[in-house]
């Protein structure tokens, strides 16, 4: 039986206190959580956006569509790496952005897996970039362009898994 009376309720009042108590880290990472909400749900509009975006260009083949983006989403880093100032950083930076578009190229004709392998490769680098602040200044955008890359991939694979032609 629990005890009763003003002390014990003083009792409960404090340990309810001490249960509530949060580490010093904690704030910084619900602080952090709040700065990602807004990034993050238009990363979604946006990638949405992107999958349907080969109706808007119903003249090219889906993966053709799809390609282009992976590039453009890929030289996007190129104009950070600009605005960072260090040689280097624009080095790395043009040198990651080839490979994403040469896989962006060969996914034009090639397996349209190749263009799912690209975005979720390019959402890995953009929470690298994002974890790291390897370009500087580049804020929301690492978090943003991962859900874009990753919702979309996503689309594309169910996609393809109905069987929806990426090629004509």
């Amino acid at each position: 039986m629990a005890p009763v009376g003003p002390q014990s309720a003083h009792r409960r009042r404090r340990a309810d206190r001490v249960a509530r108590i949060v580490t010093p880290a904690e704030p910084a990472r619900r602080q952090e959580a709040g700065r990602l909400r807004e990034p993050v749900l238009w990363g979604v509009v946006v990638g949405l956006l992107q999958a349907a975006s080969p109706l808007a260009f119903w003249w090219l083949d889906r993966a053709t569509v799809y390609a282009l983006g992976l590039a453009l989403i890929a030289a996007v880093y190129i104009g950070f790496a600009v605005a960072d100032g260090r040689a280097s950083v624009i080095v790395v930076e043009s040198s990651v952005a080839a490979v994403f578009v040469v896989l962006a190229a060969v996914g034009v004709t090639g397996s349209a897996w190749l263009l799912v392998v690209g975005y979720i490769g390019h959402g890995l680098k953009d929470l690298w970039q994002h974890r790291s602040h390897y370009v500087a200044n580049t804020r929301w955008w690492p978090p943003f362009c991962l859900v874009v890359d990753w919702v979309l991939a996503a689309v594309m694979v169910a996609l393809i898994m109905l069987s929806i032609h990426f090629h004509d």
